[in-house]
C-alpha cells in the first residue's frame, strides 16, 4: 500500500500536470532517470566551471587579436569620459590575477584539465598579443593613468603563476613587457591603494631579475604601516573608508611583495610575517560577513567587483594559510555559497558571456566613474583556491557551517576579540 501511494504520488506534480507512468515494479533509481534528476555537482566542479564561463570568451577571442573587436563593453552611466579601450586591458589583467593559480596544476585528461589546458594555451596567446603594438590587441599601456592600476593585476599574475604564464613567453614577448611595465613609472601614483599597484611591477621585476625601483616599494611599504587602523584594517590613504579596498589590493598585494622581497633577501621576514597575521585577522572578518544563506553587506564603492571581496580569504585559503579559527570545510562552504549568490542570476553576463556591471546582477546604476565591464574582472580574485588540486584537504574535508550559519542555528562558535598586531 504504501509503494503503492508513493508511486501515485510520483505520477503528478503539486501543479496537477501528470508525469510520466510508473508500473509496480518501477525502482527509485529509474524514477531518478527518467525524471533527469542531475547528479550533485562538487564545490569545485561548480566554481572551476564558473571560472572557466568567465574566462572562454576573453581569452578565446583575445588569443585571436580579436577582443577588441568581439567584447562587447559597457560603461558606467557616470562614465569620466577617460579612453573607453582601457576596458581590455582592465579586462585582460584582473581576469588574469585571479585564473592564474588555477593554471598552475598539471595537465591531465579531465574535463577539467583539459579545459584548464585550453584556457593556458589561450593566455600564452593573449600575453603576446597585449604587448604587440601590431596586434589589434595591443592594451592601453601608454596613456591615461588607469594602466598603472591593471598592470600590477597583470604582472601579478605572472608571480602566481611564473613557470606556467612567464617561462614559456618567447624573448621578444618578455622584453616588450618588461618595458612596457617600466615605462608606467611615468605615473606618479596618488597616496591612496595605488602605491601598491606601483610596487607590484617592481616586485614582480624583482622576482625575474631585473633592475627595479625600490624607492617605489619602500615608500608604499612606509606608507602602509602608517595607515595600519588596528584588528586587520588599513585606511586607504589618510583616512578609513569602510569599503572592500582591503580586499581588493591591500593585504593581497602587500603580502605578496612582501614576499618576493624577503625570498630575493630585501627585507626582514618579521615585515612579511607581521603582514600575514594581519591579513589572516582581516580574514577572520570576512569569514563573518558571510550571512547564513551566502549574502554579504553591500557596502562600499566598486561593489560591483562582486566576489573579489573575498580575495584574502580566497588567498589564503590557496597559500594553506588560513588562521586557526577557520577550517577549510567551513570556508570552502562559505565561498560557495557567496559564488552561488551571486551569478545564479544570468544577467551577472551578456548574452555573448561578458561580464556585465552589477552586483548580484545587471545593476548598472551601481557603477562608479571609473568602472566599465571590464572593471568586473577582478571577481575571478576570489578562485584562488582552485590551484590547490582536487586531492587536496580543502576540496576533500567535511563541508562545515561557516560561523554566520553557526550563530543562527544555535550551535557553538568561537566569540571574537580584537588584535594588538
Amino acid at each position: 500500500m504504501i509503494r503503492r501511494n508513493f508511486l501515485k504520488i510520483l505520477g503528478m506534480t503539486s501543479a496537477g500536470a501528470f508525469l510520466p507512468a510508473f508500473s509496480e515494479n518501477t525502482t527509485l533509481k529509474t524514477v531518478s532517470k527518467r525524471l533527469q534528476v542531475p547528479a550533485a555537482v562538487s564545490d569545485r566542479e561548480y566554481l572551476w566551471k564558473l571560472l572557466y564561463k568567465i574566462s572562454e570568451p576573453v581569452l578565446r577571442n583575445m588569443s585571436n587579436g580579436e577582443l577588441r573587436k568581439n567584447m562587447t563593453v559597457e560603461l558606467s552611466p557616470t562614465w569620466d569620459g577617460r579612453d573607453k579601450n582601457v576596458t581590455y586591458m582592465e579586462c585582460f589583467g584582473r581576469l588574469m590575477a585571479g585564473l592564474a593559480p588555477w593554471l598552475t596544476l598539471p595537465d591531465n585528461n579531465t574535463e577539467e584539465g583539459l579545459k584548464r589546458s585550453q584556457l593556458k594555451d589561450w593566455a600564452l596567446k593573449s600575453y603576446t598579443h597585449s604587448v604587440n603594438p601590431q596586434s589589434p590587441d595591443y592594451l592601453l599601456w601608454r596613456k591615461e593613468g588607469q594602466p598603472l592600476v591593471d598592470s600590477a593585476y597583470f604582472s601579478n599574475a605572472l608571480m602566481r603563476a611564473p613557470r606556467q604564464l612567464w617561462d614559456p613567453l618567447d624573448g621578444v614577448t618578455k622584453s616588450r613587457i618588461i618595458a612596457e611595465l617600466k615605462q608606467l613609472r611615468r605615473i606618479s601614483p596618488p597616496y591612496t591603494n595605488w602605491l601598491l599597484f606601483a610596487a607590484m611591477n617592481e616586485a614582480f621585476l624583482l622576482s625575474i631579475g631585473e633592475e627595479y625601483d625600490r624607492m617605489r616599494i619602500d615608500l608604499t611599504l612606509k606608507k602602509l604601516n602608517e595607515w595600519y587602523v588596528g584588528d586587520g584594517w588599513y585606511a586607504d590613504g589618510e583616512k578609513f573608508h569602510f569599503d572592500y579596498y582591503n580586499s581588493f589590493v591591500m593585504h593581497p598585494m602587500l603580502l605578496e611583495v612582501l614576499e618576493v622581497l624577503v625570498k630575493a633577501g630585501k627585507a626582514d621576514k618579521s615585515h612579511y610575517e607581521q603582514a600575514l597575521k594581519r591579513t589572516q585577522r582581516f580574514a577572520e572578518h570576512l569569514e563573518r560577513l558571510i550571512s547564513p544563506e551566502g549574502t554579504y553587506p553591500p557596502f562600499g564603492r566598486s561593489l560591483t567587483y562582486r566576489t573579489g571581496a573575498f580575495q584574502p580569504l580566497a588567498l589564503l585559503a590557496w597559500r594553506k594559510q588560513l588562521p586557526a579559527k577557520l577550517t577549510e570545510g567551513q570556508v570552502r562552504a562559505a565561498l560557495t555559497a557567496v559564488h552561488k549568490r551571486i551569478f545564479d542570476n544570468p544577467t551577472n553576463f551578456t548574452p555573448d558571456g561578458y561580464l556585465t556591471i552589477g552586483f548580484a546582477g545587471h545593476q548598472p546604476e551601481l557603477g562608479d566613474w571609473y568602472s566599465n565591464n571590464g572593471s568586473m574582472y577582478i571577481t575571478s580574485e576570489s578562485f584562488l583556491p582552485l590551484g590547490l588540486p582536487a586531492g587536496d584537504t580543502f576540496w576533500t574535508s567535511k563541508e562545515e557551517a561557516w560561523t554566520a550559519k553557526k550563530a543562527f542555528i544555535n550551535e557553538r562558535f568561537n566569540k571574537d576579540y580584537p588584535v594588538e598586531y
